[in-house]
């Protein structure tokens, strides 16, 4: 793929993309019920592979560069791209659970950071300021407007209220294919970057730390942490531009149903 190429989407492959991401909201919202302290992150993997396939699809993260798993679920200070293992989960803990399927040839990708059990009020705060950015972001996902001021939105909203954006990892463009042009960071000016235009399908998914931005890649060759150690937040919605606006294709619904 010509990374520098923006695939626009028909409004019919905009229909498709958002089954997609639909069941990755339901596939969110099934292992919602499962989050305790206690259980595996491999036993959610197996619950989030079977749901998934259950409904028709495949999981987009087994296999993809070589990942051995169907989510991937990063505990406290591990960012993005955790393996799930036999851990069992703690009471405090929080888990980001990152999710794609691919139904009818197209793909959907979304994530929630969830708490286990009760958390510390520090922890809930990072979680709802994280989630709060996410909108910040989508609401500057409109045609005319830049990526740039996708992350600036991001970024000014968690730097307000102290925390740092990771610069290493970023969002996509998405279709087809699960990660495809343009990068969408979370961080930049407004004015920058490439033109939103209406056809558009981006996956935008602030990643927020507690503490410093800086992060370390593990020996494990997927898990990103915090270098400090702190706490990190990860929320990801996938969304069309339509219309002049950000049509959000996932959905967290399924979870709030359950919480």
């Amino acid at each position: 793929m010509n990374s520098r190429v923006i695939i626009l989407k028909t409004d019919e492959e905009i229909e498709f993309m958002r089954e997609a991401n639909r069941l990755v909201g339901m596939t969110l919202g099934e292992l919602s019920k499962h989050i305790r302290p206690g259980i595996t992150t491999l036993e959610l993997d197996r619950i989030g592979e079977e749901f998934i396939r259950d409904h028709g699809a495949v999981p987009t993260f087994l296999g993809y560069g070589g990942f051995p798993n169907s989510l991937c679920t990063s505990v406290n200070e591990n960012v993005v791209h955790g393996i799930p293992n036999n851990k069992p989960l703690q009471e405090g803990d929080i888990i980001s659970i990152d999710c794609g399927t691919k139904l009818r040839g197209f793909c959907g990708d979304s994530a929630y950071t969830f708490c286990v059990g009760e958390v510390s009020e520090e922890v809930k705060k990072l979680l709802r300021i994280t989630k709060e950015s996410l909108y910040k972001g989508i609401e500057q996902a409109k045609e005319g407007n830049r990526i740039g001021d996708i992350g600036s939105a991001v970024q000014t909203w968690c730097e307000k209220h102290g925390y740092s954006v990771v610069r290493e990892l970023v969002g996509h463009g998405i279709g087809r294919e699960m990660h495809e042009a343009p990068e969408v960071p979370n961080y930049g000016r407004r004015g920058i970057g490439p033109l939103i235009r209406n056809g558009m399908c981006i996956a935008i998914e602030p990643m927020i730390n507690m503490g410093g931005k800086k992060v370390v890649f593990e020996n494990d060759g997927w898990t990103v942490r915090t270098k400090d150690r702190k706490p990190s937040a990860h929320f990801e919605h996938t969304v069309a531009i339509r219309n002049g606006k950000a049509d959000i294709l996932s959905t967290f619904e399924f979870i709030q149903e359950n919480n």
